[in-house]
């Protein structure tokens, strides 16, 4: 393969130098201009003629641009590098905007990433990859180009075991909705296997209408058990709070909180203040600012640089996706 190159968006830079600091490469050099219009102009400024170029950027409304901002940033900047000659262009997006409606549940219902796709797609992308996109089986089939799922699963496993190491009351693994339940399970057989003891898991019914949550029963046994409350996101902390709540009431002797992604909008702060967590811990796809002091950041930038070494020397990388 070609030379590499790693680049990422102004916004991104922080996170993407950890990644190229994991992946033993410099960030290369490219050019961001806003004009006096709002209209903006982004391109390469070091040579990427057939070169294989990496793009690292997660898609996020912060407080200085919106999600949509971003995404028309990357998407004229993958532009810019196909027209550079750029020999393939992989976009690496820790967290990937629009993923959580995947599916049509109301009459004339729009399907957001399966238009993301198509986007991208247009512009040239010839490999996505991301970190535990909301429904892995979504985002695969919304793409015709290759797509590379990685899992968060095994940070998250090596905090759970050194949280619980020592730890001898029961320990369930709970999912906040029906529909993270294979994840728990999986993750469930994993800490099991680790510690050498069972574990059991647990779910909380949710059901949706636009943004009202209702439900709220849970499912399984935690009365006197250490609790791990594992989910893909964490926005309002709604959908925490309620698993939370749940549990506590159930007799749960000590709540934990888990999550690939931390987008904490709207009130989640606040919301989950009501909750008496030991810890929360996501990973760094998405920058954290002032978290509270229970909160842990996990590092995931060496594994999107595994991917992009492996990308690059043509594999193997489907091990990094079980």
């Amino acid at each position: 393969m070609s030379r590499l190159k790693l680049f990422s968006l102004d916004t991104g830079a922080d996170f993407a130098g950890r990644v190229a600091a994991a992946l033993g490469e410099p960030l290369a050099r490219h050019e961001e201009r806003c004009f006096a219009d709002g209209e903006h102009k982004v391109r390469p400024l070091d040579d990427v003629e057939g070169a294989d170029v990496f793009l690292v950027q997660s898609l996020y409304r912060d407080r200085c641009s919106s999600v949509d901002e971003k995404l028309l940033r990357c998407l004229f900047f993958i532009g810019a590098l196909r027209d550079a000659g750029a020999a393939r262009i992989t976009a690496v997006i820790p967290y990937l905007c629009y993923g959580r409606k995947d599916r049509r549940t109301k009459l004339r219902d729009p399907l957001p990433t399966r238009y993301l796709a198509s986007l991208f797609e247009a512009m040239g992308t010839q490999v996505v990859v991301t970190l535990e996109a909301h429904n892995q089986a979504a985002f695969e089939n919304a793409f015709r180009c290759r797509t590379l799922h990685l899992l968060a699963e095994p940070l998250l496993l090596e905090f759970a075991i050194r949280r619980l190491a020592s730890e001898q009351r029961s320990v369930v693994v709970l999912s906040p909705d029906e529909g993270g339940i294979k994840r728990v399970e999986k993750l469930r057989q994993a800490l099991s296997e680790r510690l050498g003891r069972p574990v059991t898991t647990a779910f909380v019914e949710k059901h949706r209408d636009g943004e009202r949550l209702s439900g709220g029963t849970l499912v399984g046994e935690v009365r006197g058990a250490v609790v791990l409350i594992v989910d893909d996101l964490i926005a309002s902390g709604a959908t925490l709070y309620r698993a939370g709540e749940a549990a506590q009431k159930a007799g749960a002797q000590s709540l934990l909180a888990l999550a690939s992604h931390g987008q904490f909008s709207a009130d989640a702060y606040t919301n989950l203040a009501h909750l008496p967590l030991e810890v929360v811990a996501i990973t760094n796809s998405l920058p954290q600012l002032d978290l509270p002091e229970h909160f842990q950041l996990l590092d995931c930038a060496p594994l999107l640089a595994e991917a992009i070494r492996r990308l690059h020397d043509s594999g193997p990388v489907s091990e990094l996706t079980l």
